[in-house]
């Protein structure tokens, strides 16, 4: 099949480049920086350069592609993250989900795609009641944090509108927290040098709960949709969810740092914010029961507990 795919070049899209090649597909990949097209060429992969916030180039590519899938993993989230004004750090990103979702959408209908495919997230979204694992049948969260509001209201859009856009099948990915190679959770990245530095503390119980996926499961994962076909909403995580008190100890001891510090929910509130709080002390994890069971996937690091200590890269 031709296969248009926004973010070629990032996290999940360098993965999910060979592996679609691999299948047979003809691949169409998008980047904005004119030095990683030839990484696509060598990929196997046709290069072109976009912005996909800007509609008239985006309907011009699409249209010259003529795809039957459309593939949409364009995000912005490089760099350091500010919890405390977490919209605002996830903004461009949310404005890729929103404007560049309904483009898409619009592009894909004009030549007749059969598919589209987006990414989405599981984890904190989840409405925070019941129990700690949800299901993609669960509430999202009716009250987020104030600083969440945005990118919450983002995502929503993009389930909504890609699930109930007519006449093609729209299929959501809900990826889990992201590790190993091109992730901010990788061998000397960012957030594993915090790690390993003691700079990312347990706070308060430590009861947030997460639900990680290694970036090849996650491109895996979207292969696997592109090949059945399948639509809806799919949790891509793996097989055990964790708190924050669990998983936090055995990262470090991975990465050969020092036990993480404890702090106390009072105190990091003001260094992380409303959002940050959430995710350390009351988010849910997800089950990713209907994505094997639907999309044929099973991950090939089904714990974090094996996965950090083979997949970080």
């Amino acid at each position: 099949m031709r296969i248009f795919l926004t973010g070629a070049t990032g996290a999940v899209g360098q993965h999910l480049v060979p592996m679609l090649v691999a299948d047979g597909h003809e691949v169409v990949g998008t980047t904005r920086t004119p030095g990683r097209a030839e990484s696509l060429r060598a990929a196997g992969a046709e290069p072109v350069l976009l912005d996909v916030l800007d509609r008239p180039a985006v309907l011009d590519a699409v249209a010259k592609a003529e795809p039957e899938v459309v593939i949409h993993q364009a995000t912005a989230l490089a760099g350091a993250m500010d919890l405390r004004r977490f919209d605002r750090s996830f903004a461009t990103t949310n404005r890729l989900r929103a404007e560049g979702t309904d483009t898409l959408l619009e592009a894909a209908g004009t030549v007749g795609a059969r598919q589209l495919i987006a990414q989405s997230f599981a984890g904190w979204p989840y409405a925070r009641t019941g129990g700690p694992v949800k299901t993609e049948d669960d509430p999202l969260d009716r009250h987020p944090a104030g600083n969440a509001r945005q990118t919450l209201a983002a995502i929503e859009h993009l389930e909504t509108a890609v699930t109930e856009a007519p006449g093609i099948t729209g299929t959501v990915l809900r990826y889990g927290a992201f590790y190993g190679p091109g992730t901010s959770l990788a061998g000397g990245a960012e957030l594993a040098e915090m790690v390993r530095r003691r700079r990312f503390p347990i706070v308060g119980s430590g009861a947030g709960v997460f639900s990680f996926c290694h970036i090849e499961d996650a491109a895996a994962a979207t292969a696997a949709a592109v090949r059945t076909g399948a639509g809806g909403i799919f949790n891509v995580v793996d097989d055990e969810p964790a708190r924050v008190s669990e998983w936090l100890p055995v990262l470090a001891q991975v990465l050969r740092g020092p036990r993480p510090r404890r702090v106390p929910a009072w105190l990091a509130r003001g260094l992380l914010g409303g959002q940050g709080m959430v995710m350390m002390t009351s988010a849910r994890g997800a089950s990713n029961a209907r994505a094997k069971r639907e999309l044929g996937w099973t991950p090939a690091y089904p714990s974090w507990r094996d996965g950090f200590r083979r997949g970080l890269g």
